[in-house]
């Protein structure tokens, strides 16, 4: 079942709670989009949100045309699913340090002392917030 909204329900929050990897994609002009593949956070409100550097090309697209869309699909094995939500985005100064702690600890086991080395180095460095602000959200349930 397909279904389309204009904001994430209760179930999708659920499904992008999971450790799964977004595919985001941003406007790019004549260009076609380039996904590339993101951690992500879904927010209580229905904005998902997710980090990278200031300087990156991403975030040098969305200062210039602030759509963006990503997809999420569940793992091979289960029943097919996947969730895209796009919208406008903002790039906000504040809580990428937070965001990224929170985001390693879901994707990675850092209690292994490499991970946890990586994640240190990782929050050693500048990050932006990237929030998704869905304005259409298309589903599909099998």
């Amino acid at each position: 079942m397909s279904t389309d909204a204009d904001s994430l329900t209760a179930e999708d929050l659920e499904f992008l709670r999971r450790p799964l990897h977004g595919f985001l994609s941003v406007a790019a002009g004549p260009l076609p989009p380039q996904p590339r593949p993101v951690w992500f956070e879904a927010t209580d409100e229905g904005a998902i949100q997710l980090f990278t550097a200031p300087d990156s090309l991403k975030v040098r697209r969305l200062r210039r045309d602030p759509r963006a869309s990503i997809v999420v699909a569940a793992p091979v094995g289960e029943r097919e699913r996947w969730l895209s939500a796009a919208g406008r985005t903002t790039v906000e100064p504040d809580g990428a340090q937070d965001l990224c702690a929170r985001l390693a600890a879901r994707y990675w086991d850092l209690d292994d002392p490499a991970r946890a080395e990586e994640l240190a180095g990782m929050l050693a460095v500048d990050w932006v917030r990237l929030v998704l602000h869905p304005e259409t959200v298309r589903r599909y349930v099998n």
